[in-house]
């Protein structure tokens, strides 16, 4: 008897080769976001046009995300995880471009929307690439792994966006955007191998139904989805207001704006590196709770700064610093739990969660815009959304395990 023969079979691709393609893939939509913001109180005077019509850029843009967080996972499900990665990118290339050479503010928009929708393809693609081959703790060591490499993209980006613009115009951080997606689409030809086989019944319309319908009426999914809402949503809605607070209220210029931002990425990217030496000896369901008692009091120092103080560097950042800190404990953790239970259907999980997300930086933005005044608005919606994913915790905690698939050999 050949005993090869009931050995099973290595996954089709190591952790670390998923965790870093899976962290390039996750890392454009943030990036795509993060580059632009020094350029936005800049643009308000380029087109001649208003606070909040720029603040459309970055709202249609999460847009964009969030809505083709819907498609794009499904559709891998149906054609594979590879040629839906190269169509999406192919729009997020030909997005770029139009945005390069947009005359006014409403083709600006516009090209952030189709941005987004191109950009949305990396985390629904990443996570449900993890799901497809691990499962539980070699999950959250991959996702933990993503969110490391993930903290260096964010971080940096306000910094080049910063210098980019200074140095060549708003104009040239879109050039850099346009080079990254043909670079990117030659690194997935060359190392990403397939994970799914093609399967066109997975994306009837019935079948599409069937599947949003059982993650939307399963509290596991539903809860664990919001706690990551409302923490990663909040770094999505932080960005639509503090390019305002920074630069035209403290009086930061666009590169010390994206050197400030640091703090934010960079304790996102400490974070990480924490909860991966943690992760060898403790649980990662055992680290959220740490991270979000960290998220309280990241938002009370927020509201308490910002209500009490004409706000400074410090008073702003400082508080979400540490808020970024604690988050990177919430999202191996959480990621993994709302994808486990759904192997079959990986794809549209993974884009269902990452609309959760999206759909809070997305929601919060627009309540910010709301309230107009940035200073208020962070002090307000902030908070509420780390309430969010706290009151979520609280109610997921005291859910059953429901029973995990196995990932593919």
């Amino acid at each position: 008897m050949n005993m090869q023969l009931s050995a099973p079979l290595a996954p089709l691709m190591s952790e670390r080769r998923v965790g870093l393609l899976g962290a390039m893939l996750a890392a454009i939509g943030p990036v795509s976001m993060a580059l632009f913001t020094p350029a936005m109180p800049e643009l308000v005077h380029a087109f001649g046009t208003t606070e909040a019509a720029v603040k459309m850029t970055l709202s249609l843009y999460f847009a964009g995300f969030a809505i083709a967080q819907l498609v794009c996972g499904p559709l891998s499900d149906g054609f594979g995880r590879k040629p839906v990665t190269f169509a999406f990118l192919g729009i997020y290339l030909v997005a770029s471009l139009l945005a390069l050479l947009a005359p006014d503010i409403e083709l600006l928009i516009a090209a952030r929307f189709l941005q987004g929708v191109g950009a949305a393809v990396g985390i629904a693609i990443s996570r449900a690439m993890v799901r497809d081959l691990f499962t539980r703790e070699s999950s959250a060591r991959i996702m933990n792994l993503i969110g490391l490499i993930l903290g260096i993209g964010p971080a940096v980006s306000p910094t080049l966006g910063g210098i980019t613009m200074e140095i060549a115009g708003w104009h040239a951080i879109f050039l850099v955007m346009f080079a990254a997606a043909v670079i990117m689409m030659l690194i997935i030809h060359l190392r990403m191998v397939e994970t799914v086989q093609r399967d066109l019944s997975r994306i009837r319309p019935k079948a599409l139904a069937k599947s949003y319908r059982s993650l939307l009426t399963s509290p596991y999914f539903v809860l664990a989805s919001l706690i990551t809402a409302g923490s990663v949503g909040a770094i999505y809605t932080q960005a639509t207001v503090l390019p305002f607070i920074l630069m035209d209220r403290v009086g930061l210029t666009p590169t010390q704006f994206g050197l400030g931002m640091l703090m934010q990425s960079g304790m996102f990217l400490i974070g990480s590196l924490a909860v991966r030496q943690l992760l060898s000896t403790v649980s990662a369901f055992r680290l959220v709770p740490v991270g979000l008692g960290m998220v309280v009091i990241g938002d009370a120092a927020l509201v308490a700064g910002l209500h009490l103080h004409e706000p400074t560097f410090l008073l702003v950042m400082g508080p979400v610093g540490f808020l970024a800190f604690g988050i990177a404990f919430i999202m191996p953790a959480m990621t993994t739990a709302a994808l486990a239970p759904f192997p079959h259907m990986a794809g549209a999980a993974a884009s269902m969660n990452g609309f959760f997300q999206m759909g809070g930086g997305l929601v919060g933005g627009m309540v910010c815009a709301l309230i107009a005044e940035p200073v208020t608005a962070m002090a307000m919606v902030i908070p509420a959304m780390g309430l969010i994913a706290v009151l979520s915790w609280l109610a997921w905690s005291r859910l059953p395990e429901p029973a995990m698939g196995q990932p593919k050999a």
